[in-house]
């Protein structure tokens, strides 16, 4: 839960409040789980996690798995955790048959839009997220 509020902390987000900590837990533990959860550990200690869910493609007429959420502690960055948590969840996707590995990125985030260039993935013009808050 400490990764989850650093990473919106530095996305400059809300908190999640105790409420949304009690969901997320009941959701990842769940059966079937919401969500599925990746962790990676340094010397012992959690430093990076992601957050994955399947979506579909109409048009590939395959899955999608969608990242979610993909946060490396500060202290923990430049020492490959990043990359190898992308190639992971990039082969668990191909295990899957999926037919896109997806994300987003805020546009701001220029560190985290060089580090996916650099995974290989491309940032897609013309597209925006539209959202209603329910």
């Amino acid at each position: 839960m400490a990764l989850v509020e650093a990473l919106a902390a530095y996305e400059q987000l809300p908190r999640p409040d105790e409420r949304a900590k009690q969901r997320l837990l009941e959701h990842a533990f769940t059966d079937p789980p919401k969500f599925e959860l990746w962790l990676a550990e340094l010397d012992g200690q959690v430093v990076a996690y992601a957050a994955t869910f399947v979506t579909y493609s109409t048009f590939l007429a395959k899955p999608t798995l969608f990242l979610e959420d993909l946060f490396v502690h500060p202290t923990a960055r430049r020492q490959g955790i990043g990359n190898a948590m992308m190639a992971h969840l990039e082969a668990i996707a191909r295990q899957r048959d999926c037919g896109r590995f997806e994300w987003t990125v805020l546009d701001w985030n220029e560190g985290a839009q060089a580090f996916y260039r650099g995974f290989g993935a491309e940032i897609l013009d013309g597209w925006r997220v539209v959202r209603k808050v329910l």
